[in-house]
């Protein structure tokens, strides 16, 4: 027991002054004479008794209520069991990914979260609020309760580890609270490395009522017709007993198609047909579950020609005309003698066919083509010099041409996973009929290999990435040397390597994602790109390649939607974002990583707890009632005690 003015206690001292009084009094018992006694000294003796305990029960009386009064103005109190962690700072992480979009018994998981901390925070509280988009440092409730009620939903999927890392990173003199607010979706423990041994975390774990969800995952192109595209959708379910659902498909608002789902597995594709035009519109779902994913944007611009060209002799080039028709591309086919320098810039993929000698002014050029988004694929020839294929090389990496073999070798192995060939095959094949080349040239690379040969060595290897795409052969294709041009691999294989990097197909991303995305367009001076629908526009962060121009869009935009690419008001494209589908599974609550963290079940709970632990047990009530009850004793035995 400890006291808040411990100098009071001095005051008990004092309690000799009536124990002198008791003991010292100048009271006397008088003496009566009388004729015979006989009969009063039962009496007497009778009297004398009941008097001296009366007395000594005031005496104890008076002193414990002495004591009990100096006690109270002492103010005496039991020490909080966690008072040492009293001053500690209050950190709170609010997860407002759209998973949070599930209802649990009192509504959406992140409105309740909000309302729980407006009624339990204190007024006067000082702490900081971290979300998925905003962040709040030493501020009150007062001062973010119109922010915290406004709240919108992220985008983003749920970081804790980026969180905590602003956390560890915020100075301060004091131990930390920490209370993280989450349905643990998607939460893994290697994201909670940031939390510190000293901190004092704890973890609130709404729980939804509604498991099951359906997914809209991706919309892609099957198969191009004359005169239309051959859509799938692919959806996914997630939980029991999973309802027929309605899934329609809109243009500009306006309805194309409609169907009925019924989920006899999980995965589900769709097939649609739709007309082959410019399309802006959106997927939709009837589904109870999350809402976000309910809906899938995509756009398709209207089918632009894909300029090639291959430099080369012409007839070693007419398997090419057969690949890069007319329909969806400009071939041309020039020779290097009579090569235009000029046309080079207008090219979206460059062939170098079987050139004995590439000249160090085209090399060059190519180089700086191939930095702002042309592709590029070189054939080498049989006579060429390895030292030129090398010098050459040298521009774009790590590859390097090794002398001329004279060995037969069959192409057996294909890289399904490789990004030029990813979704040209609907199964993995092993047994196709083998192309064979009889001369090759060794070839190290670093680059990932597409094609293999039945040693493991590479015929066909290509570095892809967010501008270009460079892709080499270690043989020569042409009849004499390879029945490659034969084989069915020959046309997805070089259509790929063309349109790589091109934006003719959906056009579909994820909010977040962090690759480029390249625009046609030749900015006049000072100009920006600006990306605009009804409910949001910003710039994203451009940079200028030649006639193209490449943007990267970080976090933005904030909400999924189709947009329009302008140009001083002039759409130059469009294109749609929508939501990462990481936390469509609203039934994979990673609780079990939180094994070692203290687990509530509501905000109240842990304020309560807080509260309980850290606040000092004051009992000087206590000794005032005991006061007010021995003041009562006293006052009875003196009037009821003869």
């Amino acid at each position: 027991m400890y006291f808040k003015h411990p100098e009071l206690l001095y005051f008990l001292f004092l309690l000799i002054v009536p124990i002198l009084v008791h003991l010292f009094q100048l009271r006397r018992f008088k003496k009566e004479y009388f004729t015979n006694v006989r009969f009063l000294k039962a009496l007497t003796i009778q009297t004398r008794k009941s008097s001296t305990i009366k007395k000594w029960l005031l005496l104890g009386c008076r002193l414990l209520l002495l004591t009990f009064i100096i006690l109270a103005f002492a103010q005496p109190y039991f020490k909080a069991k966690d008072s040492e962690n009293r001053s500690n700072e209050m950190y709170i992480i609010l997860d407002n990914s759209l998973s949070m979009q599930a209802k649990g018994k009192k509504g959406e998981l992140l409105k309740r979260a909000v309302q729980e901390l407006l009624e339990t925070i204190p007024e006067n509280a000082t702490f900081s609020l971290l979300t998925n988009s905003e962040t709040f440092w030493n501020t009150t409730k007062k001062e973010i309760q119109t922010e915290l009620q406004n709240l919108k939903y992220s985008a983003l999927p749920f970081q804790a580890e980026s969180l905590l890392a602003q956390i560890k990173a915020h100075k301060s003199a004091f131990k930390k609270d920490i209370v993280i607010i989450t349905d643990a979706i998607g939460l893994e423990k290697k994201q909670l490395q940031n939390i510190h041994k000293e901190d004092n975390t704890f973890f609130v774990i709404p729980k939804a009522e509604q498991k099951n969800n359906i997914a809209i995952d991706s919309v892609y192109i099957q198969e191009t017709l004359e005169n239309f595209y051959n859509l799938n959708v692919e959806l996914s379910s997630y939980g029991d007993d999973i309802k027929p659902t309605s899934i329609a498909i809109y243009n500009n608002n306006k309805l194309i198609a409609k169907t009925i789902v019924s989920f006899d597995t999980p995965k589900k594709t769709i097939p649609f047909t739709i007309p082959k035009q410019a399309f802006h519109g959106v997927v939709n779902i009837d589904d109870n579950g999350l809402a976000y994913d309910n809906s899938y944007y995509f756009s398709i611009s209207k089918t632009q020609k894909t300029a090639v060209l291959s430099i080369g002799e012409a007839e070693k080039s007419n398997f090419l005309s057969r690949i890069y028709t007319n329909d969806e591309f400009d071939f041309q086919n020039s020779t290097l003698t009579s090569l235009d320098y000029n046309a080079l810039e207008k090219q979206d993929a460059i062939i170098l066919n079987e050139i004995d000698e590439i000249p160090v002014a085209l090399q060059t050029t190519l180089k700086t083509l191939v930095e702002k988004g042309s592709n590029l694929i070189l054939i080498p020839s049989s006579k060429g010099s390895v030292p030129n294929l090398n010098s050459f090389l040298k521009n774009f990496g790590n590859i390097q041409y090794q002398p001329i073999e004279n060995t037969e070798k069959r192409i057996t192995k294909i890289n399904f996973n490789h990004p030029l060939l990813a979704s040209v095959f609907e199964n993995q094949v092993s047994n196709f009929q083998y192309p064979n080349t009889k001369t090759n040239f060794g070839l190290s690379a670093s680059f990932p290999v597409v094609l293999y040969y039945e040693d493991g060595k590479s015929f066909l290897s290509s570095k892809v990435n967010s501008v270009s795409a460079i892709s080499v052969f270690s043989a020569p294709i042409n009849p004499l040397n390879s029945n490659f041009q034969q084989s069915p691999l020959i046309v997805p294989t070089f259509y790929k390597m063309a349109v790589q990097n091109k934006n003719n197909g959906i056009k579909a991303r994820i909010i977040g994602d962090s690759s480029p995305y390249l625009v046609s367009v030749a900015l006049s001076k000072d100009a920006v790109l600006e990306v605009k629908n009804k409910e949001e526009q910003f710039i994203p962060v451009q940079k200028s390649i030649n006639n193209k121009v490449q943007l990267n869009f970080n976090d933005y935009p904030e909400q999924a939607g189709n947009f329009d690419v302008l140009d001083q008001k002039e759409v130059v494209d469009q294109l749609s974002f929508n939501y990462n589908r990481t936390e469509s599974q609203s039934n994979n609550s990673n609780e079990n990583e939180l094994a070692d963290y203290k687990i509530l079940d509501s905000v109240t709970t842990v304020f309560d707890q807080l509260q309980t632990e850290r606040t000092d047990s004051q009992i000087w009530k206590w000794f005032v009632i005991f006061a007010l009850l021995f003041l009562l004793i006293e006052m009875a035995l003196i009037k009821f005690l003869k």
